[in-house]
């Protein structure tokens, strides 16, 4: 028995044998080589080839030249087969060996054009389904080989210019009709009729009950579940109050957060903590000893590290997903979980951490379809940024992610500099998710940067700020600025060494902001134009970046760890509250 207990797990590969236009292995023979990929794996490997039509051929092949003459053929030559006349088929298939030719004495040419090819037989493919199914111990693979196609006949079967047909003349919707017998009179193909039978044959009243059975014949999407009881800000108050001077990064402190929720009676066991690899890397090997990573047979070894405090430890009640260095299997995990509040009604609260380099541009398909779906949960960037870990080369100089981040219409892209603005956007974002029922999910940065962590400046102004994407972090010392910073994440830092220096040596003083989402100001503007489009006899209304500026007519200049993409959108609006010669620059152009 598989310790991964995949014995549900069935995949059906589609062997046509074509691209879009030529053969996958023209020169090769891709059912072989798949099978021995799955073998190799261990998967139970079935292969639908040849049709019932080829079960007396083959039975007969007493002398195995029918079996050698198809092995020796590539894929290529059996794409050729499928546009050959009965006649073709006869020479250049069977007439290679008088063994294989006699074979076939018995069968018309029309009758040789007809042998299908296993995966387009019902009988064989119900079959090797009744195998698959019945199969324990492996997953299994159907490997079916097929036509691409099929049924065009003269329009498209087997050719290359198959997939760039877009319709049948009459003649060949003559042939399609012929070739599958429908039931329909030959005006009905002049016509271009729809075939629809009658309301008490067997295909619609099959139809009809399995249409019943699965709830309908609309689909709806059930979502059933209780809101959660989340902690208020108040339960983070160690992030709140700072780090007392002791540095630290972004990384422990959301390791900490995450420590927190995971002691949490109301949501704790909601929590699913997931991580490709390198959890010791992000500081979360104490995960290892209070929560357990996650395994199906529990420990059936004694770890190398068991005799130190925190060793590697594997329960079957495990917590903690630690599924090797796969993005694509942990966003697999991620997905299941982030869903699982619609397809099962528990409203799980995935926190995907992984190297920032290895999330968006490498999985960032699975991420589209997590949106699609409607997910909820967290995805933690680590060592995020272009600085953050420049020692080990370009696999970590992220200048981007967050940038393609924000492309995803539902994820919310947060880049927060301190613990405590960490700790409002993830106690927001579980409000929202998982008390309010907002399709929404989080992608927020962290860095491995160690610094002092800020405690949260006073005002009602600052959570908010730090949810809508800007708030003025630190005033100018003495006097009224004469230019605004914006930093974000470590690069914060910076803006106030900055704000340090131009007061110190050239008496400039500047004001400090903190942005911690450059999208959602830009998200809120476009919605706060739109909005006064739509309702022009109303009073306008003004952008959250607007009333935060409010006031402020000196340059603007913004620096960020990324590319100029996050704040490039802003200065549009930001020229509207004339911010003195021409708005705010990118991040880069000024740091």
């Amino acid at each position: 028995m598989s310790p991964r207990r995949l014995d549900n797990l069935i995949f059906i590969i589609n062997c046509n044998l074509q691209r879009l236009d030529g053969p996958v292995r023209g020169n090769g023979n891709i059912i072989q080589e798949l099978e021995g990929v799955f073998r190799g794996a261990g998967w139970n490997t079935i292969k639908v080839v040849w049709g019932s039509d080829w079960d007396s051929i083959l039975a007969r092949d007493v002398s195995g030249k029918m079996h050698q003459r198809l092995e020796e053929m590539v894929d290529g030559e059996f794409q050729a087969l499928t546009a050959m006349d009965g006649a073709s088929i006869r020479r250049e298939l069977f007439g290679k060996y008088p063994e294989t030719l006699k074979l076939v004495e018995h069968l018309s040419d029309e009758q040789l054009t007809h042998l299908r090819r296993g995966g387009h037989d019902p009988q064989k493919v119900f079959n090797a389904y009744r195998v698959a199914v019945e199969t324990t111990g492996k997953p299994t693979v159907i490997l079916a080989k097929t036509v691409k196609g099929y049924g065009l006949g003269e329009a498209g079967e087997g050719r290359n210019i198959t997939h760039q047909q877009k319709k049948l003349n009459e003649d060949e919707m003559m042939s399609f009709k012929r070739r599958f017998e429908i039931p329909i009179p030959d005006e009905a193909v002049h016509t271009v009729s729809f075939y629809r039978p009658a309301e008490d044959s067997p295909e619609v009243k099959y139809l009809k009950e399995r249409r019943q059975a699965l709830g309908g014949d609309l689909p709806k999407r059930n979502v059933r579940f209780e809101p959660l009881d989340v902690p208020s800000l108040d339960y983070f108050k160690e992030q709140l109050g700072g780090s007392g001077g002791r540095e630290v990064s972004t990384t422990m402190a959301y390791v900490r957060i995450l420590t927190l929720l995971l002691k949490n009676e109301k949501v704790g066991k909601y929590l699913v903590p997931i991580v490709p690899d390198e959890a010791r890397t992000f500081g979360m090997e104490s995960l290892f000893r209070t929560h357990g990573i996650y395994a199906s047979t529990g420990q059936l070894y004694k770890p190398i590290d068991s005799s130190i405090f925190l060793y590697y430890k594997e329960a079957k009640d495990g917590q903690v997903l630690q599924e090797g260095i796969t993005e694509a299997g942990s966003m697999g995990s991620f997905t299941a979980a982030g869903t699982a509040y619609a397809n099962y009604g528990i409203p799980m609260i995935p926190f995907f951490s992984y190297y920032s380099m290895f999330g968006f541009q490498r999985i960032g398909d699975q991420i589209w379809a997590f949106a699609d779906s409607r997910g909820r949960g967290f995805l933690m960037g680590g060592t995020a940024g272009r600085t953050t870990l420049s020692g080990e080369g370009l696999q970590h100089q992220d200048g981007h992610s967050i940038v393609m981040a924000s492309t995803v219409p539902t994820c919310h892209t947060y880049d927060p500099a301190y613990a405590y603005e960490m700790a409002v956007i993830v106690q927001d974002g579980l409000k929202r998710m998982y008390q309010q029922n907002e399709d929404r999910f989080y992608y927020i940065t962290m860095y491995n940067e160690n610094y002092a962590q800020e405690p949260m400046p006073a005002g009602d102004h600052v959570v908010e700020g730090i949810l809508k994407g800007i708030y003025k972090f630190r005033s100018s010392a003495k006097g009224k600025a004469k230019i605004n910073l914006f930093g974000s994440g470590p690069i914060l830092n910076e803006a106030l060494r900055a704000q340090e220096i131009l007061a110190e040596r050239y008496k400039v003083e500047a004001d400090v902001w903190s942005v911690t989402s450059y999208n959602e100001l830009r998200r809120d503007c476009l919605a706060t134009e739109r909005w006064n489009r739509l309702h022009p006899t109303e009073e306008a209304r003004t952008p959250y970046l607007l009333k935060a500026l409010e006031g402020v007519k000196t340059p603007i200049v913004a620096s960020t760890d990324y590319m100029k993409g996050p704040g490039s959108p802003c200065p549009r609006w930001q020229d509207r509250q004339g911010s003195g010669g021409g708005g705010a620059e990118g991040p880069g152009n000024r740091c």
